[in-house]
């Protein structure tokens, strides 16, 4: 049995809920600055969810809802002024508290420093807003948590790419079998599987129907001792109870050969 090293974190949808109620939002406020008339409903946000970053994801929403063609250049020239736009509302959001993180989060982040696990962030979005959301709901004091940020900014390809895990593993000097990741997308999974990494999945309400028969356990949320969470599957399932609290003592267990 391998000694669990690190614990991977994907960032939106895993460590706070900030699809639907945060970007989602923010979005439409960008585009009603620029006149536009789009508006992404939580239902059609959903759809779109299953392309990985926000200038893609407006693209992609250009070409097939839109324009269902080549879009108007002019349009497509926007996109990273309507991005930076989104940004500064959904910092706001953040900074006004109105974004909380997921049950359990701080609980297990506090758990693993104290043990001496290794932490790192492994996400697609940017990393303002991976700082924003750590200094508005655990302080200042948690960016120095995470031994590495990878983000957006350090690695452009998009989950299910495995590149920014690949980017973890090579700068944390691990194995992939030394860590484990959490994510809550079929497109976050895929981008683990592809690393070799072993993944806990804790869905959403966007991503609970997916597709995750490979991960080690795929969880509701990761609980709190007093509000223990569902166990939905995963190759763990008939090792664990129905209820859990994601502790370190059943990630070593996943971790069990």
């Amino acid at each position: 049995m391998s000694s669990l090293k690190a614990l991977l974190f994907d960032v939106d949808g895993t460590l706070a809920d900030t699809e639907r109620d945060g970007h989602r939002i923010a979005f439409n406020r960008a585009f009603a600055d620029a006149g536009l008339d789009w508006q992404w409903s939580e239902q059609l946000y959903g759809r779109l969810l299953v392309i990985s970053g926000g200038k893609e994801r407006m693209e992609y929403y250009l070409r097939n809802y839109v324009a269902h063609g080549e879009p108007d250049p002019q349009l497509l020239a926007l996109i990273p002024k309507l991005h930076t736009t989104k940004n500064r509302y959904y910092w706001d959001m953040l900074e006004r508290g109105e974004i909380g993180l997921r049950p359990g989060v701080a609980r297990l982040l506090r758990a693993a420093r104290s043990a001496g696990l290794r932490l790192a962030i492994a996400t697609t979005t940017t990393g303002t807003n991976v700082s924003t959301l750590l200094r508005s709901t655990l302080g200042e004091e948690s960016l120095g948590w995470f031994e590495l940020m990878a983000t957006a900014d350090e690695v452009s390809d998009k989950k299910p790419s495995p590149a920014v895990y690949e980017y973890c593993l090579d700068h944390l000097g691990l194995a992939a079998h030394e860590c484990l990741a959490f994510e809550d997308s079929e497109n976050g999974m895929a981008a683990t599987r592809a690393a070799g990494i072993p993944v806990l999945i804790t869905v959403n309400d966007y991503t609970r129907d997916g597709d995750y028969r490979d991960a080690e356990l795929v969880v509701e949320s990761l609980g709190e001792p007093q509000a223990p969470t569902r166990v939905l599957g995963g190759r763990a399932a008939a090792r664990v109870a129905a209820s859990v609290t994601v502790d370190l003592d059943l990630l070593r267990t996943l971790r069990a050969s």
